[in-house]
């Protein structure tokens, strides 16, 4: 492939968008063939649908099952369904099982079925294997095509074997070794045994396996596969019979996605799924206006407390501050939470050690932030005033420190994404809440 040295990747953009104006094939395909694979993919996350069809319908037959393979499952449907069916036809017989799984999720299911029924046995076998996994599990994700080894068998039998297999493997680096009714009972690696001498058994080649059932919650498995810093982990069935393997960039892509998703729900937004000029406008105002609507219904009782306390015009200067210190804990509390149950380091069952903990941070917030304020207003105002500003201060920080915490470990066990329990939410309900507060804690104080 020619390369221009000269043309930067907006100026390859423009020859690609005026071929595609003039509708002129030749002319897109050599603004294709100036880029390279990676370069070519995000050019067509670029394009609308059908421009996107067009310019891949020019792509040589092995780079197009290299794009086509590293682009998201959305876009690869929106692809099918603007290629021809045979063209179709081959680029799925070309995809791994597990890419055919994620493609097929995304196709209507007569697609699917039609895609199913034109793979060949052994292809179409291997593709039911990941398909008979719930979503959401690691099955889903795993290569049921994988080289493994026997404890008995040498060194020279088990590079024999992965030579064989070349072609058709996911990865070789790391080897499962499994006994003769395909439980897994280690695994050894390809150094280790190219290291070995031809007569060295693989038992003694072999180390202590990790590994995660099928079954397991796929980020979960990621995650356990990325901290352990493996190259290939091991799926098993419930009787440890090895089922697949989870390669690590196949990990790290589903903790992508899992991270994508969490700072879209932080955001107070569903997550788009495509690249951002790859979709469409409506999809975008779908993910962007529930949460608005669940915020704007939110609100209405914020609105409702500070009418009343509008009338006090001293007080209503202090609103601004109030509701953003709360929030801003509330989120702080949130944020580290969430992380903490990503990494596994806080279960649901551990909701009163969290809110104990959050609810003494929150405390010792108030109590500095409170006392601050307390100085300063009663300064500038009067100690009553003060007293007010620096009580609410404390009463909002161990509130919202406390509810901060409480929402993500809530999500998990309803089983619900904590990241739901957003920044947003948490920042409607602190203030909503904290303006309670403050009214109560004025009307006592300052008789109200």
């Amino acid at each position: 492939m020619i390369k221009s040295p000269t043309l930067t990747f907006d100026a390859r953009a423009e020859l690609l968008a005026d071929a595609l104006d003039k509708n002129s094939l030749p002319d897109v395909a050599r603004a294709l063939d100036r880029l390279s694979v990676a370069e070519t993919m995000e050019q067509l996350e670029r394009l609308n649908s059908i421009d996107r069809a067009l310019a891949f319908r020019t792509l040589p037959k092995g780079r197009a099952l290299e794009v086509f393979e590293r682009l998201d499952a959305l876009l690869q449907a929106d692809l099918v369904a603007g290629l021809q069916d045979a063209q179709v036809a081959e680029v799925f017989a070309g995809l791994s099982p597990d890419d055919r799984v994620a493609l097929l999720d995304e196709l209507p299911a007569s697609v699917a079925k039609r895609l199913l029924l034109g793979l060949s046995d052994k292809d179409r076998a291997l593709t039911n294997t990941v398909l008979g996994y719930p979503q959401g599990a690691v099955g889903r994700y795993m290569s049921p095509q994988f080289v493994t080894a026997r404890p008995w068998f040498t060194a020279a039998q088990t590079m024999a074997r992965v030579r064989a297999q070349l072609d058709d493997a996911e990865s070789i680096y790391t080897i499962p070794v499994v006994d003769e009714g395909r439980r897994l009972v280690g695994v050894v690696s390809l150094r280790d045994v190219l290291r070995a001498a031809e007569s060295d058994p693989v038992a003694s080649l072999m180390k202590d396996p990790l590994s995660a059932p099928a079954t397991l919650d796929a980020e979960e498995a990621a995650r356990y596969c990325a901290d352990a810093k493996v190259l290939v982990l091991p799926i098993v069935d419930a009787e440890t019979r090895l089922v697949g393997i989870l390669t690590v960039d196949d990990a790290l892509g589903i903790l992508e996605d899992a991270e994508s998703e969490d700072a879209a729900r932080a955001g107070g937004a569903e997550p788009l799924r495509r690249p951002y000029l790859a979709t469409p406008v409506r999809s975008i105002v779908r993910a962007r206006v529930v949460w608005l609507l669940v915020l704007a219904l939110g609100a209405t009782l914020t609105v409702q407390v500070m009418g009343a306390l509008a009338e006090q015009v001293v007080l209503s200067l202090f609103i601004p501050l109030l509701i953003g210190t709360g929030g801003n804990t509330g989120n702080q509390a949130a944020t580290t939470i969430t992380r903490a149950l990503a990494l596994g380091d806080v279960r649901p069952r551990d909701v009163f050690k969290v809110l104990a903990r959050e609810l003494r941070v929150g405390a010792w917030l108030g109590i500095l932030l409170g006392g601050l304020g307390f100085v300063l207003a009663s300064i500038l105002f009067t100690v009553p005033l003060g007293l007010v500003i620096g009580l609410t201060l404390l009463g909002v920080c161990t509130m919202a420190a406390g509810v901060g915490g409480l929402m993500p470990l809530l999500g998990k066990a309803l089983k619900v994404d904590p990241a739901v329990f957003s920044n947003p939410f948490i920042s409607t309900f602190v203030d909503a809440t904290g303006l309670i507060i403050y009214f109560l804690i004025a009307s006592s104080v300052l008789g109200l």
